[in-house]
C-alpha cells in the first residue's frame, strides 16, 4: 500500500493514522514473550498464556500512568534464549524526573526474569512505582494456586471466581498456579512487599499483582539519589513425563460457531443526553428517530452547573420521542437531602419533565474509596433513595452507581429500596493499548455474573460504557487528550471515530446479554461519545460513526429472542444470534481483530444465505452471499448475516 493508503486504512480502523508500536516476538524454547513500550506482554508456554504481562510502572498522584522515554534498548537474541536492557526516563511536576535501568533474560528452560534499579536525582512524588504482574482469568478463575507470603507462611487458595472487592491476597512474596496438567508457573516478586488486586472490577481481563500496599500513604517521595531495587523471577516446572512434539501452525484455521443451550431476550438500548449535548440532541432528532432507541437516558449534576434550563431542553426532546426516559440524578447531598431532590423535582415539573423513572445516587459515591483509605462522610442509601420516593411518587428508582462496577462492588446498594441496579464500565482505566481495551471484553461476563451473585434476579442495567471515560472516580479529572493518542483516563477516544469501536461494541453486547440486562447504553447520539460527529472532530460534522450502525441494529431487535452462540475463539470473534434454538434468522458477527478472520457460520443455521459486511466508513455496507457457511471478516469489521428467505 502506499502511504497515504496506509494512512487511510489506520483512520478507518482507529480514528486516528497513529497506530500502536508492534510488539516485539522474542523466543526462548518454548517460552515466548511480546516486547511493547519496555514491558512485557502476552508471556506464554508452549503457546498457552501463563503471564498477561510483567510491566514496570510509575503513575503521578491523579493515579495516570507516565509514558517514559526509553533510550540504550539491547536486545540480544542467542541458542539459549534473549536478554534485553535499557534506560527509561520520566519527567515529572517541577523538573523532578526518575530514571529506571532495566534488564530481562528469558531461557529455554522456563526462566523469565525482569529486573529493574531506579534512581532519581531530585527526590520524585508518585502513587506507585514499580512493578505491575496480570494473570489471565479466562480459564484461571476459580483454580488453586499457591500463594507465599512476605514471612515464609505458605497459603494454598484459589484464585477468586466472583469478583472479589478488596484485595485477595496481601503481603506476598510468590504465587504459582497451574498453566496444564503437570505444568505449572511460579512467579516471585522481590524488592518490597506485593499484593493482589482484582482488576475485573475495572473490566480489566486479570489479576493484578502489584507494589506497594495501598494501605500504605500515597502520593509518596522517591528520595533523591537513593536507588530502588525489585526483580521479578517467573519460573515453569515441567514435571511431564514426555514433552509434547511442536504443534503445526494453525494461522490459517476458521473460527467455529456453534449453538450453546442458553437463550433469553435482547435488552432496551438507551442513548444518554448530558444538559451541555441536550440542544445538539434535538437538532438532530430526525437522525435519533433513525436510531429507534427503546429509552433516552438524561444526566443531572448540579455540582456541575447542571439548572432549569437542563430540563425545559429535557422536554423539548421528551415531545418528540416515542419511547421511555430515565434521569439519573447525582445529589449532592450538601442540604437536607427531602430539600435538594424536592428542589430537583420542582424544577423538573415546572419544565414539564417528566422521566419514567429515576436513578438516584449521591455525589461523593462517584469518587472512589482505595482499601485503607477512609470512607468520605455521606448520608445513609437508604436515606436518599427514601428522599427519592417522597419526591418522585409512583415513578421507578434505580440505584447503584453512577460510576463502574468497582464502586459498585465496594459500596453495596440495598436492593430492597431499588426496582433496578446500575453501573457503568470503562476500558481505559489502567491501559488503553488497542489489546488491553479489546481484552476488557473477557471481564464483562464475570462483572454481570458477580451483579447476579450480589442483587439476584432484580432488574440490571449497564451504562453508558464507552471506550472514553466520561468521569474519573480515581482522580481529580479525565485526561485530555488533544493529540488524539491512546491514553489512560481521556475524555475523548480517538478509536471511537473509528471500526475499532463498532467492533467493541458489538462484543460488549455479546459478552452481557447472558445476564439478561433489562437496559443497555453505548453512546449518546452528539459529543465525544455520540453517533455522530460535530465540529471541529476528525469526521465530517453530522457524519455518522462506524458505531451507528451497532446500535442502530441492536435497538431494533431489542425484546426479540437470542440463542447462545459459542466462538471457537472468543478473543478473535464474538456473535449474537437472534431467534429460538431452532429458528435462528440473524447472526450479528465482530472481528475483534486487526487481521482478517474467517467465521465457520454452517452450524448456526446451514440457510444462512446473504451478508452486510461493514468493512469501511459507508454507512451502507456491502452486500454479500454466505458462500459455503462461511463470512470472511476484514480487520474490526461488523457483519450482520440473514437466513434466506
Amino acid at each position: 500500500m502506499t502511504e497515504e493508503e496506509v494512512r487511510r486504512r489506520n483512520f478507518n480502523l482507529y480514528g486516528t493514522e497513529k497506530i500502536d508500536t508492534p510488539p516485539v516476538r522474542l523466543v526462548a524454547g518454548p517460552l515466548s514473550v511480546d516486547l511493547t513500550g519496555g514491558n512485557l506482554r502476552s508471556i506464554a508456554f508452549e503457546d498457552v498464556e501463563v503471564l498477561r504481562g510483567i510491566a514496570f510502572l510509575v503513575r503521578d498522584r491523579d493515579w495516570g500512568t507516565y509514558d517514559p522515554l526509553i533510550s540504550d534498548l539491547a536486545i540480544d537474541r542467542h541458542e539459549h534464549g534473549f536478554d534485553i536492557g535499557y534506560t527509561a526516563t520520566c519527567a515529572g511536576p517541577g523538573n523532578s524526573s526518575l530514571t529506571i535501568k532495566a534488564k530481562v533474560l528469558g531461557d529455554r528452560a522456563g526462566r523469565l526474569v525482569f529486573e529493574a534499579e531506579v534512581t532519581s536525582p531530585t527526590g520524585f512524588e508518585t502513587n506507585r512505582c514499580g512493578f505491575c504482574i496480570l494473570h489471565p482469568i479466562v480459564g484461571i478463575a476459580g483454580t488453586p494456586v499457591t500463594v507465599e507470603h512476605v514471612g515464609g507462611g505458605i497459603e494454598h487458595t484459589e484464585l477468586p471466581d466472583l469478583i472479589e472487592p478488596w484485595q485477595p491476597f496481601k503481603d506476598m512474596r510468590a504465587i504459582a498456579h497451574t498453566v496444564m496438567p503437570d505444568v505449572t508457573a511460579e512467579c516471585r516478586m522481590e524488592g518490597d512487599t506485593f499484593e493482589m488486586e482484582d482488576q475485573r472490577n475495572w473490566s480489566d481481563a486479570s489479576y493484578k499483582t502489584y507494589v506497594r500496599p495501598l494501605a500504605l500513604p500515597w502520593p509518596y517521595q522517591i528520595a533523591a539519589d537513593e536507588p530502588v531495587r525489585q526483580r521479578i523471577t517467573l519460573t515453569i516446572h515441567d514435571t511431564r513425563a514426555t514433552k509434547p512434539k511442536a504443534k503445526a501452525g494453525q494461522s490459517g484455521a476458521s473460527v467455529q460457531l456453534s449453538r450453546g443451550s442458553a437463550s433469553g431476550n435482547m435488552p432496551g438500548i438507551a442513548l444518554i443526553v448530558t444538559p451541555e449535548e441536550a440542544k445538539a440532541t434535538l437538532e438532530a432528532y430526525t437522525t435519533l428517530s433513525e436510531i429507534g432507541p427503546q429509552e433516552l437516558l438524561f444526566h443531572f449534576d448540579p455540582l456541575a452547573g447542571h439548572g432549569a434550563a437542563a430540563f425545559s431542553d429535557f422536554a423539548a426532546i421528551l415531545e418528540r420521542h416515542l419511547g421511555v426516559s430515565t434521569l439519573e440524578i447525582a445529589v449532592p447531598c450538601k442540604r437536607p437531602l427531602d430539600e435538594e431532590v424536592s428542589e430537583i423535582a420542582g424544577m423538573m415539573q415546572k419544565a414539564g419533565f417528566h422521566p419514567d423513572a429515576i436513578v438516584v445516587s449521591p455525589s461523593v459515591d462517584r469518587q472512589s474509596t482505595p482499601p485503607g483509605s477512609i470512607w468520605p462522610e455521606c448520608p445513609p442509601l437508604e436515606d436518599v433513595y427514601a428522599a427519592a420516593r417522597r419526591a418522585f411518587p409512583g415513578t421507578r428508582l434505580g440505584g447503584g452507581m453512577l460510576s463502574y462496577f468497582t464502586e459498585l462492588n465496594r459500596k453495596r446498594v440495598p436492593p430492597e429500596a431499588l426496582d433496578f441496579i446500575t453501573h457503568c464500565t470503562n476500558p481505559i482505566v489502567h491501559a488503553a493499548d488497542d489489546l488491553s481495551v479489546m481484552q476488557t471484553l473477557e471481564a464483562l461476563p464475570f462483572i454481570t455474573r458477580s451483579v447476579r451473585g450480589i442483587y439476584g434476579d432484580r432488574p440490571y442495567r449497564i451504562g453508558p460504557s464507552t471506550i472514553a471515560m466520561r468521569q474519573n472516580p480515581y482522580g481529580s479529572r479525565t485526561m485530555d487528550n488533544p493529540d488524539g493518542n491512546r491514553i489512560p483516563m481521556a475524555n475523548v477516544d480517538p478509536r471511537h471515530n473509528g471500526l475499532f469501536a463498532a467492533a467493541f461494541a458489538l462484543g460488549y453486547a455479546a459478552r452481557v446479554i447472558p445476564a439478561e440486562l433489562e437496559l443497555l447504553t453505548l453512546s449518546s447520539l452528539t459529543g465525544s461519545f455520540g453517533l455522530i460527529a460535530g465540529v471541529g472532530e476528525p469526521v465530517m460534522p453530522s457524519g455518522r460513526r462506524p458505531l451507528f450502525h451497532v446500535v442502530q441494529n441492536l435497538a431494533k431487535v431489542a425484546g426479540a429472542k437470542w440463542t447462545e452462540c459459542v466462538s471457537s475463539d472468543p478473543a478473535k470473534v464474538q456473535a449474537i444470534a437472534i431467534g429460538g434454538q431452532n429458528d435462528v434468522g440473524r447472526l450479528w458477527l465482530a472481528n475483534l481483530t486487526a487481521e482478517r478472520q474467517q467465521v465457520d457460520v454452517s452450524e448456526m443455521n446451514p440457510q444462512f444465505a446473504t451478508v452486510t459486511l461493514h468493512s469501511s466508513r459507508d454507512m451502507e455496507g456491502e452486500r454479500l452471499d454466505c458462500a459455503g457457511g462461511r463470512v470472511d471478516l476484514p480487520p474490526f469489521a461488523v457483519a450482520f448475516v440473514e437466513a434466506a428467505g
